[in-house]
């Protein structure tokens, strides 16, 4: 989700609800500590240099039930946020924690901001060595392979 997406959903909105992946919800206490730009630079295990740019959004939960971040109030963070960090309309990250920080995706569901797993992944499948998955055979089906498939057998 990117930035102008919570915002148009914030519009709409008379409370917020965030939604942890296992369907709990996080508690209606919360607050946005932090609204921040991370611009992350690095090389893949290919060599490639590579950059990326996302907007953090920090969710922490105090004891302070008194108090809860209502829509609108959010929005007027998130526009203090753009003036002074001069942000864009990138990708929203979610850090909340659990057990540890996690660090998450942010879908909406009409009613609810969702927060969505995030995965690793190899960006230079094809220069490190990883490869295609399909590309990769048990030996046993090899030896299986060249049996029935001996140049002359027919079955090809």
């Amino acid at each position: 989700m990117k930035l102008s997406d919570i915002k148009n959903h914030l519009s709409s909105l008379e409370t917020i609800e965030f939604k942890l992946p296992n369907g709990d919800l996080v508690p209606t206490h919360f607050h946005v500590t932090e609204i921040g730009k991370i611009d992350k630079q690095f090389t893949d295990c290919g060599g490639t240099l590579r950059s990326e740019s996302v907007i953090n959004f920090q969710l922490w939960n105090a004891n302070d039930y008194n108090h809860r971040l209502h829509p609108e109030k959010l929005i007027q963070i998130i526009e203090l946020s753009e003036r002074k960090l001069g942000l864009i309309d990138n990708e929203i990250e979610v850090e909340y924690q659990g057990e540890t920080i996690g660090k998450f995706g942010l879908d909406f569901d009409g009613k609810s901001f969702i927060l969505t797993t995030k995965q690793t992944d190899c960006l230079a499948k094809d220069n490190c060595g990883v490869g295609d998955k399909k590309s990769f055979v048990a030996e046993r089906e090899l030896e299986t392979a060249s049996a029935c498939c001996a140049p002359g057998s027919g079955c090809c």
